[in-house]
């Protein structure tokens, strides 16, 4: 018997201020004044992929930078976000956790838990402020049809909730009810809103809400620029799912949007960079569906999509040359599946080994340079 599932009304809840965090956005902010420390054998890889920068950006075509959630929690928000306003980055994608520790910098200027420490309480995950400020983020932007990303960097942004009246959604149902370009979409997410008000207590109005360091947000920055921020979470993965208010059809609904933007900027990478940090599923999963999608459309067309730079920065050290192709199965670095991934996507492919912000900050600086 399936049953009804776990009922997280009976959860209990913690200010996110009570809760010991790991890291300070003070301590930890790289900006582009960080000085680059020395890349060693990565210095090549360094030069061609500013060198194709430059060349893309001359051309206007994107570049993508699609990163885990260790980049935020390593400061690199402020790099990336002067990236993003100086122009060298057209499109930031991230999973569910970049956008909440970033969210969570913006918002008390610290993030990051024991996670040890705190499920032994049965604790961890629960912080009000975090899940709830994200659910009604998504449920709002959801009815706006806004994705994932652009909904949260418009709360940090505009430091502001608004949720409409009930009679107000209850028209929107009933409008949807008649059909129309959109309506029956907008309809479903008013309707995830009436079940949050009904079941989780969710109140219509508008709520102010303070970013204190929003000018270290990446998806504030990526909002005020203009910018796409895309997230592309995995259901149960994140310390927002506990919360009665995150509602699993807005979060699907933002996400799907995201999904879509991305897969356009992937349709549009001929000329263009796709910097893969620090994600060694998310990252290669999403670009070998989105970059299928879009050579499906280029081939009925007569056309191509070939011509592009990937470049995957990770720790993990590898000895294999990835601009050659994949490697014969008795090489270690077969089973370097993201790597191997990517070298099955065509394109012109490279390897960083190295920390991300000794790559990031690397590759600013010869950006800079040659701007």
């Amino acid at each position: 018997m399936q049953g009804e599932g776990f009922d997280r009304s009976r959860l209990e809840f913690l200010p996110v201020a009570s809760r010991l965090s790991k890291l300070e956005i003070a301590e930890v902010a790289v900006g582009p004044e960080t000085p680059a420390p020395d890349p060693g054998a990565a210095a090549e890889v360094l030069d061609r992929t500013a060198e194709r920068i430059l060349e893309a950006r001359s051309r206007g075509a994107p570049v993508v930078i699609c990163h885990g959630a260790h980049l935020i929690r390593n400061g690199l928000g402020p790099l990336l976000a002067e990236m993003a306003r100086e122009g060298w980055l057209q499109h930031v994608a991230t999973n569910g956790a970049g956008s909440i520790h970033d969210w969570e910098f913006a918002f008390l200027g610290r993030t990051c838990e024991d996670v040890e420490s705190y499920v032994s309480k049965g604790q961890f995950g629960m912080w009000e402020e975090t899940g709830a400020h994200i659910g009604r983020a998504l449920l709002s932007g959801a009815l706006d049809g806004l994705g994932y990303g652009e909904s949260i960097g418009r709360m940090i942004v505009d430091e502001r909730l608004g949720i409409p009246a009930r009679d107000e959604l209850l028209g929107i149902v009933e409008e949807g009810a008649g059909g129309g370009p959109g309506s029956a979409s907008r309809a479903a997410a008013a309707a995830d809103l009436l079940e949050a008000m009904e079941s989780a207590g969710l109140e219509a109005g508008e709520v102010s809400l303070a970013h204190p360091y929003s000018s270290m947000s990446l998806q504030a920055a990526c909002r005020r620029h203009g910018a796409r921020f895309t997230v592309h979470p995995g259901i149960g993965q994140d310390i927002i799912y506990p919360h009665p208010l995150l509602s699993g059809g807005a979060l699907g609904r933002a996400s799907m949007t995201d999904f879509l933007l991305y897969a356009d900027t992937i349709s549009r990478l001929e000329g263009g960079v796709y910097l893969s940090v620090g994600s060694s599923v998310m990252s290669p999963m999403i670009f070998e569906k989105s970059l299928s999608m879009a050579r499906n459309l280029a081939c009925r067309a007569g056309g191509s999509l070939d011509d592009f730079l990937i470049v995957v920065n990770d720790l993990a050290e590898s000895t294999w040359d990835w601009s050659k192709g994949e490697p014969p199965m008795d090489n270690p670095a077969y089973y370097v599946r993201f790597c191997k991934s990517f070298s099955r996507m065509g394109g012109e492919l490279h390897y960083a080994g190295m920390d991300n912000r000794a790559f990031l900050l690397n590759l600013y600086q010869r950006l800079a340079a040659g701007a």
